[in-house]
């Protein structure tokens, strides 16, 4: 299937921000598609143009695609870097919002059919948007996202301590009594009452940055409450999948859980989890070759 183009285009957040985004449309649908927001991980990094795999993979399976520099992306200044301070699970998640309202606007995406897709912050603000905007998404695929702060940065590894100052100051000190209500508040964990749609949970075990105690929780906890969840965990992975089978395993999953909820296309599961240390430890009925 030939490549799509990515678009760049500019959005304008509630509060005067522009926000550098990127747009992927499927082939044969210029109007009205179901749409996957890709949210970047960091959260000080930024997405580009050009290439992008998830784009090109999320497109081909009929999917608007939606990429938006939110405050705190790096690459457009440090006004823009700054204006992210004290805003994890705030004004940071409003840039996302108002990248689906704008994508909304412009005919691209169906409004009844949005979904969030994102790794380690990104997969934090699948959280977040869970709990924050349930009416605006139909569904969440969370990776390695962190779901409690005040855990997150006590973890902290060693090679991170350099960056810990910036840290504090871009979250809050967990060391004085205001900056443990503040993490604790911007916490998706805290939240997961108002979280009603349906979630893909993909956590690696010996993950240092993110316990996977984190994803467990939020998953035992929306199960607790009959909401539609599934976990996945890989035993041999850390942060970041980088194991070419179970890359593969969780993009397959992760496209048949998108198919369930916004009528994408997607491929039999064939071979893909073969090889694979993918395990469904919660849900899954949906997938019955793994159950």
């Amino acid at each position: 299937m030939p490549l799509r183009p990515m678009l760049p285009v500019a959005i304008q957040s509630r509060d005067g921000l522009t926000l550098p985004a990127y747009v992927t449309l499927p082939a044969g649908r210029a109007r009205r598609s179901p749409l996957v927001v890709v949210v970047h991980g960091g959260p000080y990094d930024r997405d580009a143009w050009g290439f992008s795999p998830l784009h090109q993979w999320l497109a081909s399976r009929g999917y608007a695609v939606l990429s938006v520099n939110f405050r705190g992306s790096t690459g457009f200044g440090k006004a823009f870097t700054n204006a992210a301070d004290r805003e994890w699970g705030g004004r940071m998640q409003d840039d996302l919002d108002d990248g689906v309202a704008w994508a909304v606007k412009e005919g691209i995406a169906d409004p009844d059919r949005v979904g969030l897709f994102g790794a380690s912050y990104g997969g934090y603000a699948a959280l977040m948007a869970a709990a924050r905007s349930p009416d605006l998404y139909n569904c969440f695929i969370d990776i390695c996202g962190p779901s409690d702060l005040l855990s997150f940065i006590a973890r902290i590894p060693p090679y991170w301590h350099s960056w810990f100052a910036m840290i504090l100051r871009r979250l809050a000190d967990p060391a004085t009594m205001e900056g443990r209500k503040w993490l604790q508040e911007r916490s998706p964990l805290v939240h997961v009452e108002q979280m009603i749609r349906p979630m893909l949970i993909a956590q690696g075990l010996r993950d240092v940055r993110v316990s996977p105690a984190e994803s467990r929780n939020v998953a035992h906890a929306l199960l607790r409450r009959n909401v539609p969840v599934t976990l996945v965990t890989f035993p041999d992975e850390g942060h970041f999948l980088v194991g070419q089978r179970n890359r593969i395993a969780l993009m397959a999953v992760a496209e048949q859980f998108l198919a369930c909820h916004l009528g994408g296309s997607h491929e039999l599961l064939g071979d893909d989890l073969q090889g694979s240390s993918l395990t469904v430890e919660i849900g899954g009925e949906w997938l019955r070759p793994l159950s």
